[in-house]
């Protein structure tokens, strides 16, 4: 089948199965009408708000919907800002239907601005303190990575002085997550010129200096496309120190399927290396309303039948 036809079959399937309409109404296969709600080769994971038209405002009602979908993880970048009894109420609902919790981002209000590279006691504390709050946080919902973003550069420090610094910072926060079996992942991202890890090997030689498995690489394929490219032979290149993997099409950060990344591919590398972790689907929808849903679904469908 062709890569369209599958992507609008899908889609109509999971319009079928969502709204109620019968088998007879459709021009879909019975093989991809049971297909359409059966997990996925890999760990995708949504995030709130992905699927509000169909489930609701109520994020717990989205967690079930995402699970009826078929996807096992999600992702909740301000899971630690919500109030302990909300952690509690996600914690309990993704134990009962067996799944597990992404990222949540560790920010102590210093992630995007001049603060670790600076080497300065006041920035170093702040990020222990957030660090411990997050250990228990991660309790309430069983989460095993967390998002770190060490800041900007400080211009008036040569890079080496900066290197040093976050690697002092990173260390601090892995004595404090290494006991509780917990993995801090340090994202490389795209956003501004001024954020201090930009490339894969500028992360890469921060974990490795750092030395503990709890100082890891956030993978963010969107951020990646945009910096550096060449996308497989990265990951496989700095492997080792690679624990979680975040999703987005390039240009647009929508749904793949939208911009000029070839996800099946990717996909299909990820699986061959064994990658059993979280994929976070931290992209917008590139259609409003419950069409465009359906479409998300429907490209994580077509992106994830790598294996035919």
């Amino acid at each position: 089948m062709k890569r369209s036809e599958f992507i609008r079959n899908t889609l109509f399937t999971a319009g079928a199965l969502t709204t109620g309409v019968g088998i007879t109404n459709t021009f879909a296969s019975e093989k991809e009408i049971t297909f359409a709600d059966k997990t996925f080769n890999l760990d995708y994971a949504p995030h709130q708000g992905m699927f509000e038209n169909h489930a609701g405002k109520s994020f717990l009602d989205q967690i079930q919907f995402m699970y009826d979908k078929g996807f096992r993880s999600i992702e909740d970048n301000g899971f630690l800002n919500r109030s302990v009894e909300e952690q509690e109420k996600i914690g309990n609902l993704l134990s009962k239907l067996g799944m597990r919790m992404g990222v949540f981002v560790v920010d102590g209000g210093d992630n995007w601005k001049t603060s670790l590279t600076t080497g300065k006691k006041e920035f170093k504390d702040k990020f222990i303190e957030t660090c411990k709050k997050s250990v228990e946080a991660a309790k309430r919902c069983n989460a095993k990575w967390l998002t770190v973003v060490p800041g900007f550069y400080e211009r008036n420090l040569p890079y080496g002085n900066q290197f040093a610094n976050v690697i002092d910072a990173m260390r601090a926060g892995a004595e404090i997550f290494e006991p509780h079996g917990l993995i801090m992942v340090l994202e490389t991202l795209s956003d501004t010129p001024e954020l201090f890890l930009q490339k894969t090997n500028e992360t890469f030689a921060v974990c490795k200096a750092v030395q503990s498995p709890a100082c890891k690489i956030l993978f963010d394929i969107y951020h990646m496309q945009r910096t550096e490219g060449d996308l497989i032979k990265t990951m496989d290149r700095c492997w080792d120190e690679i624990a979680y993997i975040q999703i987005g099409d390039n240009p647009g950060r929508k749904e793949p399927t939208t911009g000029e990344i070839n996800y099946r591919n990717i996909f299909k590398f990820l699986h061959k290396k064994g990658y059993k972790g979280v994929m976070g689907m931290e992209h917008g929808n590139s259609k409003g309303g419950k069409e465009g849903e359906l479409a998300v679904i429907a490209a994580y469908r077509a992106e994830d039948n790598f294996l035919s």
